[in-house]
């Protein structure tokens, strides 16, 4: 069984509550992480966290760096980071501005080692998380895990490293391999599940055991590959709202024990 003190809840499995009911649900169902989302945060928000007593795991989404202010808006994103806590900067990295990948990627290379002296002097770690390719003409560009441990290895960084969302690579033939060799890359793991039919490819996720995903096969991988931190729980589904709250976290809560049972 999984460590329960490992789960961390990604306030996007409940944006509909807002961040001060989340933090409170979340302290009174004994979840002591949460990952919040920038556009949940307002100028109390790390205070309000703080005195819940909860840590933060992470906060999403710097990146799109194919897209104009990329750079200042990530320095903001550095910044709300470090404010709250949080060690990890997850990077969704942005789509192409037209036909030409290889040119999304090499602006998104380039838009990651111009922000990296500024993440490192602020303590906070830039995670790639690489997408589904389904989300390469609205999202990223970095659309497997191999392709985001290549591109994390070329900083030779401890302030860079790469999310393993169990949604975006768990279909990936070369996941095995790519685990393998992730060793001190792994900045966080994200869980969820891939519904059969899945209705909406951003906000149609499952709760873990709902779906396909052999999620105690992937954290097992993950695991071995050296990775101890906290695990994300981030279902992205408008369902959720309709499931009472404290009912929800309970769910969560025994959903996420199941996730490192024995495959």
């Amino acid at each position: 069984m999984i460590d329960p003190s490992r789960l961390s809840l990604n306030l996007m499995t409940v944006d509909h509550l807002g961040l001060a009911e989340a933090v409170e649900r979340c302290t009174n169902a004994g979840i002591g992480t949460v990952a919040p989302w920038r556009h949940q945060l307002d100028g109390d928000s790390a205070r309000r966290i703080r005195d819940a007593g909860l840590a933060v795991s992470s906060l999403c989404r710097g990146g799109f760096f194919t897209a104009p202010g990329a750079d200042d808006d990530n320095r903001r994103a550095v910044d709300e980071a470090a404010e709250l806590g949080a060690p990890v900067l997850v990077l969704v990295c942005g789509p192409p501005t037209g036909k030409d990948l290889d040119a999304a990627r090499t602006t998104i290379a380039a838009g990651i080692e111009r922000l990296l002296p500024y993440a490192a002097d602020h303590g906070v770690r830039l995670g790639i998380e690489p997408l589904h390719p389904m989300m390469v003409g609205e999202r990223s560009a970095i659309v497997t895990l191999g392709e985001a441990l290549a591109l994390a290895r070329r900083f030779d960084s401890p302030h860079v490293g790469v999310v393993v969302d169990a949604y975006h690579v768990f279909w990936d033939p070369e996941l095995d391999h790519h685990l393998a060799g992730a060793a001190g890359l792994i900045a966080a793991y994200h869980v969820c599940d891939w519904l059969v039919p899945t209705t909406d490819l951003l906000a149609g996720r499952g709760l873990m055991g709902d779906g396909i995903i052999d999620l105690p096969r992937l954290t097992a991988l993950v695991e071995a590959a050296g990775y101890d931190g906290a695990i994300e729980v981030e279902v992205i589904n408008p369902a959720l709202a309709e499931v009472p709250p404290d009912e929800l976290l309970a769910d969560i809560k025994a959903r996420f024990a199941r996730i490192g049972s024995a495959p």
